[in-house]
């Protein structure tokens, strides 16, 4: 446990951490998911980073750390590493979703109109450095309309944009600058300070260590680490905080632990710190009284959260599944008192489960986090911009990154109650941060666990698994059913055999409801190789509409850690057609091939959120050194009613639960609430 606070350093550009200072709506704009290719010269042909591991920190062990910072970043590199922590959905290369009636897209999502001139110098640079003229758009998107001087003036601004490698760099900025180019060019150490800590952002870190990433800049031949990194704290580039720990006395002569972090995400949970305080302090029970009784309540645990949410205008509860009924109850019987409240989940999947807890008043009730945001779903903005409500439940908490959970927080009016509620043995978020996890060890809220179990077979075993425990369960009715394989080959055999034939007869699931979860996207027995064999056994076909036939079921992603399954319906000029839980969907046609995979298989972290009547978790052997307890749980507990698991760990499953929980990531957001919370 430790104490961070930002050190004030004298720069010579007036740069400075700026705590509780700047106004907490002007977060900067998020900057695009980046990729790699492995090649000698900049290419973008490829899927998107979607599966790199987040690197714990243990305590003075900065070796142990950097050398899993590496692989994180050899496994973005990859694009087909098995990563049980952070299988996050393949990012879009134009996060823009297609404008539907029923859920506009947030204004932040909407492309920049781009001007042909700035396209056409941005192509020009490019080219002539050998990058593809692809990179232009995104360019002119990250840099502005001088994009083509820019990169001209600084080659090394080209790692700034999505699939592009140090050594890329490296051949671009040779071939621009010719003799001029050398290995220790300020401007180089610059863009690599900025390259590792996105690669970090992207395995789920919002700060790193300095001697973490002093050992990085060493790696990728960065001369003067020390010196590149204090020129980028001095220029702004980065922000700097000490890590002190707890307990010690403020004039102690004990060491620091010096942390660095990108101006995005120290302002992000600057802002989600003082957005939770904010609702602390200005909750008055007498402006929205409420005085609920125990007895309406379905559950004691169900009465004790309602409780806890009358008096309170931030409060944190966790529980499994059966436990989304007491959010649910609590929404209810605040309704029923006359307060405007709402419950929103993470995924439509999740909604539709919760409309139906909520009864009459559901599908007015429940709302999907991105509805939400968007002023789709629920009760709307009022002249303030926030959301005119008296309480909000949030359900599926721990899917809330730390920008998304800080544009939530600070929509959420002075004076109303906030719940965020979730499991918190699931998989943390796709993006940076670990938001409510942080919520809940910094203890400066009302916490209530739910005493409600997940009923049957599955939610025994889930349950044994939460605590580390892989047990036998008596399965009657064939809940549970473990597929033995020896290889990659027969698990992808063995799978397809079960969704397409046995899981129907013996089960009664039909394939369509039926979903595969494996650890990552490449591989033997990844999504690719199962959704490719699944779509020849369930609905084959030509794939004339890039790649895809009506009927496929797919994955969209319209922007990094934001994955809607759905099912191809047509394609025309206007692109490709979904219907996503009901909701039509057209993708533009030059947005399918990175926004859109197939969805018969996806990775635990597009399935979070979402349940299944019956589920087929794969866990071939070369899963066995990349899963994680958190993992385990969150693929076997998105079953309903049934749970196939095709296995070929073999003993490896049983030490995974036991020995191997969740993987840390480096951030800053608990010290931040503490101290904030303190000083109010």
């Amino acid at each position: 446990m430790s104490r961070r606070r930002c050190i004030a350093i004298p720069t010579t550009t007036g740069a400075r951490c700026e705590r509780r200072t700047r106004s907490r709506s002007a977060l900067p704009p998020a900057p695009r998911r980046r990729s790699s290719e492995r090649s000698s010269t900049v290419s973008t042909d490829r899927t998107p980073a979607e599966d790199a591991n987040p690197a714990p920190r243990p305590a003075g062990q900065p070796s142990e750390e950097l050398a899993r910072l590496a692989e994180a970043v050899r496994a973005i590199e990859r694009g087909d590493a098995t990563s049980p922590q952070t299988d996050r959905p393949a990012p879009a290369e134009r996060p823009e979703p297609p404008a539907v009636a029923q859920r506009p897209a947030p204004a932040a999502a909407r492309p920049v109109a781009l001007s042909g001139e700035p396209l056409e110098a941005a192509r020009q640079v490019l080219s002539r450095g050998g990058a593809p003229e692809t990179l232009a758009e995104p360019a002119v998107e990250r840099l502005g309309e001088r994009a083509g001087e820019l990169l001209a003036e600084d080659p090394w601004l080209v790692l700034s944009l999505p699939g592009v490698r140090v050594d890329q760099a490296d051949g671009f900025a040779r071939t621009l600058l010719g003799a001029a180019c050398c290995p220790d060019d300020e401007r180089r150490g610059r863009a690599v300070v900025g390259w590792l800590l996105e690669r970090a952002a992207e395995a789920g870190h919002t700060a790193l260590e300095w001697s973490v990433l002093t050992a990085a800049l060493q790696k990728q031949s960065v001369a003067d680490a020390e010196g590149t990194l204090r020129k980028a704290v001095e220029d702004g580039q980065v922000m700097v905080f000490h890590d002190q720990q707890e307990g010690a006395a403020p004039d102690d002569e004990a060491p620091v632990t010096l942390l660095l972090g990108l101006d995005r995400y120290a302002l992000a949970e600057e802002s989600l710190a003082d957005g939770l305080v904010r609702l602390l302090n200005t909750f008055e029970a007498a402006a929205t009284p409420w005085e609920p009784s125990e007895d309406d309540a379905p559950s004691p645990s169900a009465a004790q959260l309602i409780l806890a949410a009358a008096g309170s205008g931030l409060t944190a509860h966790t529980g499994g599944e059966a436990a989304r009924a007491e959010p649910a109850a609590l929404v209810a019987a605040a309704r029923t008192a006359g307060l405007r409240a709402y419950a929103a989940a993470h995924t439509e999947n999740g909604r539709r489960r919760l409309a139906e807890l909520l009864g009459t008043e559901g599908e007015q009730a429940a709302v999907t986090v991105d509805g939400l945001l968007s002023g789709g779903e629920g009760p709307g903005r009022g002249a303030d911009g926030t959301l005119e409500l008296d309480l909000l439940a949030v359900l599926d908490a721990p899917q809330l990154d730390v920008e998304r959970a800080a544009t939530l927080v600070e929509s959420v009016p002075d004076g109303a109650r906030l719940v965020l509620s979730g499991d918190p043995g699931v998989l943390w978020s796709a993006g940076p941060g670990r938001a409510f996890a942080d919520l809940l060890a910094a203890k400066v809220c009302p916490q209530v666990a739910s005493r409600t179990p997940d009923p049957g077979p599955i939610g025994e075993l889930a349950s044994g698994i939460g605590v580390g425990e892989l047990e036998p369960v008596e399965a009657p009715g064939k809940e549970v059913v473990i597929v033995p394989v020896r290889d990659a080959g027969e698990a992808v055999h063995r799978t397809v055999q079960l969704v397409a034939d046995s899981v129907p007869r013996v089960i009664g699931v039909p394939a369509g409801q039926t979903q595969v979860i494996t650890p990552g996207h490449g591989g033997a027995a990844g999504t690719r190789a199962l959704n490719a064999a699944l779509k020849e056994r369930l609905n084959p076909g030509p794939g004339r509409y890039a790649g895809f036939d009506p009927g496929d079921r797919v994955v969209y992603v319209p922007a990094p850690g934001r994955a809607l399954p759905g099912v191809v319906v047509s394609a025309d000029t206007a692109g490709l057609r979904l219907d996503c839980d009901g909701v039509p969907v057209v993708v533009p046609r030059e947005q399918v091939a990175t926004a859109v995979r197939h969805g018969w298989a996806v990775t635990a972290h597009q399935a979070v959120g979402a349940r299944w009547p019956a589920v087929v978790a794969v866990l071939p052997g070369d899963a066995a050194a990349t899963l994680t307890r958190q993992w385990v749980y969150s693929a076997f507990s998105r079953a309903e009613h049934h749970l196939s698991v095709v296995q070929g760990i073999d003993q490896a499953l049983p030490r995974v639960v036991a020995e191997v929980p969740a993987k840390d990531r480096t951030t800053r957001l608990r010290t931040v609430l503490r101290e904030q919370a303190a000083e109010g």
